[in-house]
């Protein structure tokens, strides 16, 4: 029947096979196409024990995702999924799985590929306060400075 809108399945299913998300980004999309609530559920619940709908999986790949593509720290990560409805024990699960020395590692090698100059203190500054911005705590954008700075130049 040409021009009958999809059930809810059949839209929730399109939509997450263009980009994985969230539960709650599903319900909220299927809402504001005007679904019923209980639509919604059974199709969310339908799509969970498919497979096709996981937060866990969805945490785990965003939070990779952003720290290896995107150079984001712990708390930039914590802050776009809680933003998306993401369950705060899977939100800190995810942020787990980064260590102290990886988180100064990336930070540090975001540094260098910034190819800023760590030179002088108010350099030091502009890069602490970038690092922060991205989503690191204080500390770890502190030691990733320090690690940076003391980095020999490439040869100009």
């Amino acid at each position: 029947m040409a021009g009958r809108p999809p059930d809810a399945f059949e839209a929730a299913l399109a939509w997450l096979r263009q980009k994985e998300r969230a539960t709650a980004e599903v319900v909220a999309w299927l809402a504001g196409r005007g679904y019923a609530a209980e639509e919604i559920e059974a199709q969310v619940a339908r799509l969970t024990e498919i497979g096709e709908l996981d937060d866990e999986r969805f945490v785990r790949r965003y939070a990779e995702d952003k720290r290896e593509l995107r150079g984001w720290g712990p708390e930039r990560i914590r802050e776009a999924l809680s933003s998306r409805g993401v369950a705060s024990d899977l939100v800190e699960m995810a942020l787990e799985a980064d260590s102290h020395d990886a988180q100064v590692r990336r930070a540090s090698d975001l540094l260098a590929r910034r190819g800023r100059p760590l030179d002088v203190d108010a350099d030091r500054g502009r890069a602490l306060g970038y690092l922060t911005r991205r989503g690191y705590e204080y500390e770890v954008a502190y030691e990733a400075v320090r690690t940076a700075a003391a980095r020999p130049s490439a040869p100009g």
